[in-house]
C-alpha cells in the first residue's frame, strides 16, 4: 500500500516539474499562453493522478486490513484446533495412565495373595520337615535295631552283606541289561536293515549305470611305421618338443602302427594325445607347429571342460556352482580311482543321494550337491599336497559353498561326524557307487593285503580261535572258545573287530563280521 502512494505522489510531483519546465521554455507571450494551458492540464491531470493513487492507497489499506483479519482469525482456528488436539491426547494419555494404574493395583493385590498364600505353605511344609525329621529319627532307630538283629542271626556285619547284595544285583543288573541291549539292538537293526534295503534297492533299481575300466596311459594308433621316424624327428629333436611341450613320455617301441604316451596327469595326457593325432592328420611335424597345435589343443580342452562341468550340473539339477567349481567337475571327467571315472561316478552318487533323499524327505537338493562335490578334491592331487578330502573341503570353502555341502564332502570317508542326513546318504550312496560289480579294479596284492589283515584284526582279539574270510572280503567269520567267550561277549566281540576294521582299513562297500560260538557235549558210552 505504501508503495503505490509513494508512487503517485512521485508522477504527481513529475508532472508538475515537466510543466514548470514547458513554462519556462516558451518564453513568448504566445508560448506562454499555450505553456499557461498545458500547465493548467497537467496541473489537472496531476490533481487526477493523484486522486487516483490516493482512492487506490485507501483500497489496498482495507483489503490488507481485511486480509490481516483472515489470516489472524485462521492462525486463530488452528491454534484452537492444536489446542483441542492437545487436550485430546492428554485426555487419552490420562485414561491410559490411569488404566495402568488399576492393573497394577490389581497385580500388587495378586501379589499380595500369592505371598499369603506362600507365606501359608511354608509354614505348612516346615511342620511337614519337622515331622518328617521325628520320623527319619525313628526310622533310624528302629533301622539300627533290626541292623543289628540281623547281624547277630547271619553271623555278618552289615558292611559285609552290603557287598554280596550289591554284588548279586549288580550281576543280576549286567545280565538283564546285555539281554535287553541284545534284544534292543536285534529289533532296531531288523528294522534298519529292512527300511535301509528298500531305500537302497529302490534307489539302484532306478538307476542303471555302465561302468567300464579306464588304463592310465593313451595308444595313438599311426597310419604307418614310417611315421615314427617323423615323430622323433631329426636327432629327437621333434619328440624332445613334443615332450617338453605336453609334460608327457612318449613311448615309442616295437609295437606295430602305436604309440604309447604315459603321464600321471590326465590332462596333460588328453591334450598330448589330441595334439598327437593332429599332427599326424597335419603331417607337419617341427618344434614350431608342435608348439602351436599343443597350445590349441590346451585351449580347446579348457573349452570342453567347462562344458562338461555345465552338462553334469544341468543333467543333475544342480544351479548356481561358482564358474571355477563348474570347471573342476568338467576335469573329473578325465580323473579315475580304481578304474572308475570319476565325473560319472559322482554324478552316479548325486543321483543315488537325492533318490534317497526324498525318499526320507531330506533336502534333495543338499543331497544331490554334495555327491557331486565329494570327490572335486581329487582333481587337485596332482598339483597340490594333502588328501582329496582337504582339498574338495578347501576349494568348497573358497568358492562359497554352504557348511552342510562342507560336510558332506569332508564326512563322507569319516574324517569328522556327519552334522547331516544329507551327509549320511552322500556317504551311503558313494559306497553304493563303488561297490558295485565292475565298478572299480583293485590290484591282486592289495586285494590279498586286505583279506590278511582282516583274518590279523579277528585274532588278535581274546578267546578267538581261528577266523576265515568268505564271500571275497565282505565278509569275516570268527570261531571263538566257548570257555573264554559267553553269548553277551560275542556280541560285544563282533561289534569291537567291526570298529577295528572300520578305524583300520579302507575298502568298497561294507564287511560283515559274524561271531560263532559252538558249545559241544560230549558223553561215553562203556
Amino acid at each position: 500500500m505504501n508503495q503505490n502512494l509513494v508512487v503517485a505522489i512521485v508522477a504527481g510531483l513529475a508532472a508538475g516539474l515537466l510543466a514548470a519546465l514547458i513554462f519556462m521554455a516558451l518564453y513568448s507571450r504566445r508560448q506562454r499562453t499555450a505553456a499557461t494551458g498545458i500547465l493548467a492540464e497537467a496541473k489537472a491531470e496531476a490533481e487526477r493522478l493523484r486522486t487516483d493513487a490516493a482512492r487506490q492507497a485507501e483500497s489496498l489499506r482495507a483489503e490488507s486490513t481485511l486480509a490481516a483479519k483472515e489470516l489472524a482469525l485462521k492462525a486463530r482456528e488452528d491454534a484452537d484446533r492444536e489446542l483441542q488436539r492437545r487436550r485430546e491426547e492428554f485426555d487419552r494419555l490420562e485414561r491410559r495412565t490411569e488404566e495402568r494404574g488399576r492393573v497394577l493395583d490389581r497385580k500388587l493385590e495378586e501379589v499380595a495373595v500369592r505371598e499369603r498364600e506362600f507365606t501359608r505353605r511354608e509354614d505348612t511344609c516346615a511342620k511337614r520337615e519337622e515331622e518328617l525329621r521325628a520320623r527319619e529319627a525313628a526310622v533310624e532307630r528302629l533301622t539300627q535295631e533290626q541292623r543289628t538283629k540281623l547281624e547277630r542271626i547271619a553271623g555278618l556285619t552289615a558292611e559285609e552283606a552290603r557287598r554280596e547284595i550289591l554284588q548279586r544285583v549288580e550281576d543280576e543288573a549286567r545280565s538283564q541289561a546285555s539281554a535287553l541291549a541284545r534284544d534292543i539292538k536285534e529289533q532296531a537293526r531288523k528294522s534298519a536293515d529292512r527300511d535301509a534295503r528298500r531305500i537302497i534297492s529302490m534307489a539302484v533299481q532306478r538307476l542303471a549305470a555302465e561302468h567300464t575300466s579306464e588304463t592310465t596311459v593313451s595308444a595313438v594308433t599311426l597310419p604307418s611305421d614310417e611315421m615314427k621316424g617323423r615323430i622323433i624327428g631329426r636327432e629327437g629333436r621333434n619328440i624332445r618338443a613334443f615332450e617338453t611341450a605336453t609334460g608327457v613320455d612318449v613311448i615309442i617301441d616295437d609295437t606295430p602302427d602305436t604309440v604309447v604316451i604315459s603321464c600321471f596327469d590326465p590332462i596333460r595326457r588328453e591334450v598330448a594325445r589330441r595334439a598327437l593325432e593332429l599332427l599326424i592328420v597335419d603331417g607337419r611335424i617341427h618344434p614350431g607347429r608342435i608348439e602351436e597345435i599343443v597350445e590349441k589343443c590346451r585351449r580347446e580342452l579348457e573349452g570342453q571342460l567347462v562344458e562338461l562341468g555345465e552338462q553334469a550340473a544341468f543333467e543333475t539339477g544342480i544351479n548356481g556352482l561358482h564358474p571355477e567349481m563348474i570347471r573342476l567337475v568338467g576335469r573329473m571327467r578325465y580323473r579315475t580311482s580304481y578304474g572308475q571315472n570319476i565325473l560319472d561316478h559322482s554324478k552316479e552318487v548325486a543321483w543315488l543321494a537325492g533318490m534317497m533323499a526324498a525318499e526320507l524327505h531330506a533336502d534333495v537338493a543338499l543331497a544331490k550337491r554334495g555327491g557331486l562335490l565329494h570327490d572335486v578334491g581329487k582333481v587337485l592331487t596332482h598339483d597340490t599336497e594333502g588328501t582329496h578330502v582337504e582339498l574338495g573341503v578347501e576349494v568348497a570353502r573358497k568358492y562359497g559353498e554352504s557348511a552342510a555341502v562342507i560336510n558332506c564332502i569332508e564326512a563322507h570317508h569319516d574324517d569328522v561326524p556327519h552334522e547331516s542326513t544329507e551327509s549320511v546318504l552322500v556317504q551311503a550312496a558313494d559306497a553304493i557307487s563303488g561297490a558295485r560289480p565292475g565298478a572299480r579294479r583293485e590290484a591282486f596284492e592289495t586285494y590279498v593285503k586286505r583279506l590278511t589283515k582282516l583274518e590279523e584284526i579277528a585274532n588278535g582279539f581274546a578267546g578267538v580261535e581261528k577266523s576265515s574270510v568268505i564271500q571275497a572280503g565282505r565278509e569275516i567269520r570268527v570261531v571263538v572258545t566257548p570257555e573264554r567267550v559267553d553269548d553277551a561277549g560275542a556280541i560285544v566281540l563282533s561289534e569291537s573287530i567291526a570298529k577295528r576294521i572300520e578305524n583300520e582299513l579302507q575298502y568298497p562297500g561294507q564287511i560283515r563280521v559274524v561271531v560263532i560260538r559252538e558249545t559241544r557235549a560230549v558223553g561215553v558210552a562203556r
